[in-house]
């Protein structure tokens, strides 16, 4: 491909998908933010508990087959209805296995409500199957609009049903109403835009060839998946049950920003690896672009959070939930890097060393797990502290392999993002500044409308100390964001 053209649809494919997560984030938080206010923090925690389930066997259908239909060179509508149809037939099989056990599920967490709830719930893992196949079909094409059309409509739709379901007195009903509404919706509007229906054939040997590959990205995303939801039983066995509340809500904050950046990064990076696999001189370019543009996004955004967490969490959650401001700057500090383990992970993927991030999965998370149990004396703010450091160790473990595979390694990586590493930390370091100095000279600094202000003021004081720090520095990455800016107002 053309590299003037692969870098249009770069570009084109990560706003939209920007514009997706980022109106995905959105209306999703505003419409969890009215359902809580109905439903209260028990009706949550019911269908957190169903979702865990849900999670892993979404990962089982949907991680493995969907990253091999994206990554292959060469792929045609059998390999698409092959998957579709073997889908099927392993969420059928999960299905199962579900409503076979939710009742013991639900004498497990004393709520007998999780039986009909979490079997009705399960129905989703169809919808799942299906979406996969799609979301790799617009992947391949780069036609992110589509997906960002089907998310938001889907969105809005189905949160206007939760409400209702809510206001009716439904309860957790409203939430697995919800859900249900949401992805059969996505389901249907991505098939009629992208004018396509699975035909009646299934190619074994297909199969094969995408398992081959895909298995080993299965496996990897059920450790992950596992691992990252380890911390909050962990917690809840051996601290206060409210220490889970604190821990839940400061990890929220700094995932959706980080989500919303990773997830946009990885569905438009694979297919753009996957294109230029065999060009290593294209994937380093794209490589570095990607990590400095998500460096000066993301660094900025967590160390600001850090910065603004006290005046953040009294304005946004209240007095109640200060205990949750250490965990959040803490949380906040790791989601840091997480696109340097996406652009990373993504182009190992991409190149058929599936193996190797497999290998990468398994010894980061044995570690990880091992550095769990002995910090656990630590307390709470002492677990994610180590998990944060882990996280930025691993940065270096997920970018070896690519010094080998394209000649981009973890010190080339660093020295590139070093300059917005450090504009972020001193823009950080400034706007926690002036939000003690605000603290100590404001009368009733601790109330609501003070705390409001010392918050506009502090995000003010962040925005302009970065730009200023980025002239400074002189970053690349902030002229290609410009650059960037004026070609959208352009057109």
């Amino acid at each position: 491909m053309d590299s003037k053209q692969l870098k249009g649809d770069v570009i084109k494919g990560l706003l939209w998908k920007a514009l997706e997560n980022g109106g995905d984030q959105v209306i999703t938080f505003v419409i969890s933010i009215i359902l809580a206010r109905l439903l209260g923090p028990s009706k949550y925690g019911t269908m957190s508990v169903m979702l865990i389930f849900i999670a892993v066997s979404n990962v089982i259908i949907q991680t493995g087959f969907q990253t091999s239909l994206i990554q292959k060179k060469d792929i045609d509508d059998t390999d698409y209805s092959s998957v579709f149809w073997l889908g099927l037939v392993i969420a059928l099989i999960l299905f199962s296995i579900i409503f076979v056990i939710s009742p013991y599920i639900a004498t497990y967490f004393g709520d007998n409500e999780i039986n009909p709830m979490l079997r009705t719930l399960s129905v989703i893992l169809f919808f799942g199957a299906a979406t996969s196949v799609l979301i790799a079909m617009v992947s391949r094409r780069m036609d992110f609009r589509i997906q960002c059309i089907a998310t938001i409509v889907a969105d809005i739709i189905s949160g206007i049903v939760g409400i209702l379901a809510a206001i009716r007195g439904l309860g957790t009903w409203a939430l697995v109403l919800q859900q249900l509404i949401k992805n059969l919706l996505l389901m249907i509007l991505l098939m009629v835009l992208l004018k396509w229906a699975p035909k009646a054939s299934f190619s074994l040997s297909r199969v094969r060839v995408l398992f081959s590959y895909g298995w080993k990205v299965l496996v990897s995303g059920l450790i992950d998946t596992i691992y990252t939801n380890l911390y909050t039983p962990v917690i809840s066995k051996l601290y206060d049950p409210t220490m889970v509340g604190f821990y839940t809500r400061a990890n929220q904050f700094p995932q959706i920003i980080a989500n919303s950046a990773g997830s946009t990064m990885q569905a438009v990076l694979l297919p753009t690896f996957s294109k230029t696999q065999d060009d290593n001189k294209s994937t380093r370019v794209i490589m570095r672009r990607s990590l400095k543009m998500g460096s000066f996004i993301l660094f900025p955004a967590m160390f600001g959070i850090m910065a603004v967490s006290e005046p953040m969490v009294k304005v946004i959650l209240g007095d109640d939930w200060m205990g949750a401001v250490t965990l959040l700057r803490l949380c906040a500090l790791g989601f840091a890097v997480w696109h340097i383990h996406i652009a990373n992970l993504q182009a190992i993927n991409a190149s058929g060393r599936s193996d190797i991030y497999l290998k990468l999965e398994i010894f980061k998370k044995i570690i990880g797990v091992l550095l769990l149990i002995v910090s656990i004396r630590l307390g709470v703010a002492g677990m994610i502290f180590v998990k944060a450091l882990w996280d930025y160790v691993c940065t270096f473990i997920n970018a070896y392999p690519n010094k080998k595979l394209n000649g981009y390694g973890p010190v080339s990586q660093w020295r590139d993002i070093l300059p917005e590493f450090i504009a972020a930390a001193a823009m950080g370091v400034i706007t926690y500044g002036v939000g003690v100095v605000l603290m100590m000279v404001m009368p009733n600094a601790s109330s609501f409308g003070m705390s409001l202000v010392i918050l506009m003021i502090q995000i003010l004081t962040g925005i302009v100390s970065y730009i200023l720090m980025s002239l400074l520095f002189k970053l690349e990455s902030f002229y290609y964001a410009l650059d960037l800016v004026k070609g959208f107002i352009k057109k």
